[in-house]
């Protein structure tokens, strides 16, 4: 079995006491275990303009939402959706998205899941003996207790929030996370569909406050610009054919890295490597490479006891209203070019 990280451990003995045994022979496949090489937060931790190092895997992040889906369900077809929903995840995660263009719904390496899955003999095998079609487990949109859409809460966005905000982030202990997960229980939303949800409005305003401090991380200058550059360095070493598409999805991260620290680009992956603050300005400046466009906005407006917590509590209104507003209009750039 795959060996944790024990604080990573004590996170999922709280999403699942009781881990799902049938649930090691799929996560000790090969194509799964290459997504212990990619961290969750897009090569970010790889600079010195994010406080955070801790290594926390795509596998981590797919086993964990795998356990949350389990924990609410004890479906097997539902919670193996969940575990293998980024199977098709390349190295820097979302970067690959921004390098397609697609930065603001971060969705173009979902189409492949369906092939990677079927191309594995492991995986097929296993599906066989256990009875599962592919067409029951490769798309995990069609469960709504795995994915659903925002501002709803999902086994996905509950985890990626519960994990930054005690591993990555470190808004918050352990304690603080098993009380807002204790609080959740499976509800109906508007179109009469499970949806996870809160017990309490208290829980649920605490929820709020964290996801939407994680929201504004997810899309401030700092990591769009981290997100874009590394796109763009992938992008350029592609052309060069030193870095292949494929190799973004059969390489380690670390790889990578060493590729590019021994390119022509390893002086500005250098100075992003060791930069402390991003510039910005509200002109265009000159004779720098910049980045200037938004971001996927993440946010959660989660229901209790069937009503969106913005319609019940002004404070959450607020704390919402707030996230949505933050700005994405600034250029950023640190003092190199590129082109």
């Amino acid at each position: 079995m795959y060996k944790l990280n024990e604080n990573v451990n004590e996170y999922f003995n709280v999403l699942e006491p009781e881990f799902p045994n049938w649930l090691a022979e799929y996560i000790n496949t090969k194509e799964l275990m290459k997504q212990r090489y990619i961290s969750v937060t897009c090569g970010t931790i790889y600079s010195n303009l994010f406080e955070s190092d801790f290594f926390y895997s795509s596998l981590d992040h797919s086993i964990a939402v795998a356990l949350i889906i389990w924990h609410f369900t004890h479906d097997k077809k539902q919670t193996l959706s969940g575990l293998f929903h980024d199977i098709a995840t390349p190295v820097f995660k979302h970067c690959i998205d921004f390098l397609n263009g697609d930065y603001m719904k971060q969705e173009s390496t979902e189409d492949i899941t369906t092939q990677i899955i079927e191309n594995s003999t492991e995986i097929m095998g296993l599906l066989k003996r256990d009875n599962i079609k592919l067409e029951e487990i490769n798309d995990y949109h069609m469960y709504s207790i795995a994915d659903n859409d925002t501002p709803q809460l999902s086994a996905d966005r509950l985890e990626y929030s519960l994990s930054n905000a005690l591993l990555t982030y470190k808004l918050c202990d352990i304690e603080k996370i098993k009380e807002l997960y204790n609080d959740i229980i499976i509800g109906t939303d508007e179109k009469q569909k499970s949806e996870l949800s809160f017990r309490n409005e208290r829980t649920a305003c605490e929820f709020v406050k964290l996801t939407s401090k994680l929201s504004v991380i997810y899309r401030e200058d700092r990591t769009r610009y981290s997100m874009q550059f590394l796109a763009d360095v992938i992008k350029k070493l592609n052309k060069k054919n030193i870095i292949r598409i494929d190799d973004l999805y059969n390489m380690k991260e670390s790889e990578i890295i060493d590729i590019i620290e021994k390119s022509e680009y390893k002086g500005i992956f250098n100075i992003w490597k060791n930069a402390n603050k991003v510039k910005v300005s509200k002109e265009k400046p000159s004779g720098v490479y910049y980045v200037h466009h938004g971001a996927k906005v993440r946010y959660i407006d989660p229901l209790v006891d069937g009503k969106r917590i913005s319609q019940i509590n002004q404070n959450a209104k607020n704390m919402i209203n707030a996230n949505l507003a933050y700005s994405m209009e600034n250029y950023v750039y640190l003092d190199f070019d590129m082109w």
